[in-house]
């Protein structure tokens, strides 16, 4: 298992924290996202082996908000 997080922009509220956790939460390997409104980041564990820190990201990009 690996931790990365992910500088997250345009998020407003609690909703896009919520969005953002379902999405991440959703994809194959991924064993926990957590979100932080204040900190403008979601903290990822995952297996690097069943998904790629890429996807993650994309992920959220597909999901409306910057990531990087």
């Amino acid at each position: 298992m690996e931790e990365t997080v992910i500088q997250i922009g345009g998020m407003s509220c609690q909703g896009c924290v919520a969005n953002i956790t379902s999405v991440l939460a959703g994809l194959p390997g991924v064993t926990s996202a957590t979100v932080s409104l204040e900190e403008a980041a979601a903290q990822v564990r995952f297996d690097p082996a069943v998904v790629a820190r890429a996807a993650l990201v994309a992920a959220v990009e597909d999901a409306g908000f910057d990531a990087a």
